[in-house]
């Protein structure tokens, strides 16, 4: 944050002496709207409901029923999109729409719904507990799994009235997939594929920024960052988005700080559309997810998150240790694809990941790609969404 307060600093200082407030500058309509007004922005239906967990957490979910042209009268085919970590639903819309997962899903025929993780900028509610309470933000990627997906996936079954759906995730939505279809066999066999984007359960190798966090104690990450939320949306980066990222000036600094944490290629980014990227991002988790990830770097290991001792692991788990996750019990057919630059999900990572997935029909491993290229990559078009598309037509 201190970071972000002195560029926002020297930009504002400097903005003046380059007169790019007046050459160069350029706002995107959509930096200033929610998700709902995106997609209607772009002429599309929308629908936006709240989920309520077996927990208590509110989430909320947005749907796309059908493209911009005449809605079909038959039944149309169901598609969840999950985004990944401190990232909202926003990630499918937020570019052009015939660059935007969501909205090609929805053209091609397709009933698109997308989801958000508890405590981000559209999860932030619970019928018991207030999120200024360390109680609300007692989750990880665990509870995402155990509670959020199932919740989600049975109110869109009930909602549409078909049975099965198919699934596509990134990044941290792959994990959470991937811990509720190996524990849930009945959830798992409502999924028809599972669309894994830069898929992600151990990060022993990545060397992302927010690796530093392992160099910390648990006590040492609380002391910095607190015990509930991690990284939310702030005025400040909304102000930056909308008045320092719409200068191309600028364009180079914003990303590098947008996407200093995850990587981006730089080539591959359309920076015309820098504001709108970051007028939705990040959208927070919880100080314990992070813990969680931090500990997944440590060990190496699939695991669940680790209270801290015996006793609570006991309370959670019925066991004193966190119990690992076994991939091998998936049996939801996967279509996988992977970057040979990725920061996060490291190739060394996704080399131990695919003899483990037991029904494996599709992996692409794209050389250049790094971890946002998934969903905002110029060319992630014709270098996914095409195969992906034409494998559920085929399905």
């Amino acid at each position: 944050m201190w970071q972000l307060l002195a560029t926002a600093c020297w930009i504002l200082l400097l903005a003046p002496l380059y007169g790019c407030h007046k050459k160069g500058s350029t706002t995107n309509p959509e930096a200033h709207m929610n998700i709902s007004q995106v997609i209607s922005y772009w002429g599309y239906p929308y629908e936006n409901y709240d989920v309520v967990t077996k927990d208590g957490y509110v989430l909320g979910i947005y749907r796309i029923p059908h493209g911009r042209g005449c809605p079909r009268t038959d039944p149309r085919p169901v598609v969840y999109l999950q985004h990944g970590l401190v990232a909202s639903a926003s990630n499918w819309i937020c570019n052009l729409p015939n660059n935007s997962l969501a909205f090609l899903l929805a053209d091609t025929g397709y009933d698109v719904w997308m989801g958000n993780s508890r405590g981000n900028t559209w999860s932030r509610k619970h019928l018991k507990f207030s999120p200024k309470s360390p109680e609300f933000w007692a989750f990880s990627v665990d509870e995402m799994a155990k509670y959020d997906l199932p919740a989600t996936i049975d109110f869109i079954v009930e909602k549409t009235g078909q049975e099965r759906l198919f699934y596509v995730g990134h990044s941290q939505g792959t994990t959470i997939a991937f811990i509720a279809f190996s524990t849930n066999p009945e959830l798992a066999k409502r999924i028809k594929i599972f669309f894994a984007l830069a898929p992600v359960i151990t990060v022993k190798y990545t060397h992302s920024p927010l690796r530093k966090l392992t160099n910390l104690s648990r006590k040492g990450v609380k002391v910095l960052f607190g015990d509930k939320m991690f990284s939310p949306h702030t005025f400040l980066e909304q102000f930056i988005a909308t008045k320092v990222c719409n200068q191309k000036l600028f364009h180079r600094i914003c990303s590098n700080f947008l996407f200093s944490f995850c990587g981006f290629d730089p080539k591959n980014l359309n920076m015309s559309r820098l504001d709108v990227y970051m007028a939705q991002s990040p959208a927070g988790t919880s100080v314990q997810n992070m813990l969680h990830w931090a500990q997944a770097v440590h060990s190496g290991l699939f695991q669940a998150f680790d209270w801290g001792n015996p006793y609570q692991n006991m309370l959670h788990f019925q066991q004193f240790t966190p119990p690992l996750y076994n991939v091998t019990k998936m049996e939801v057919p996967t279509a996988m694809w992977s970057g040979g630059h990725d920061i996060v999900a490291d190739p060394r990572d996704i080399e131990s990941l695919l003899p483990n997935i037991t029904r494996l029909i599709y992996y692409k491993c794209i050389p250049h790609y790094n971890h946002v290229d998934f969903y905002l990559g110029q060319d992630v078009t014709q270098e996914i969404y095409q195969d992906l598309i034409r494998m559920m037509e085929d399905y």
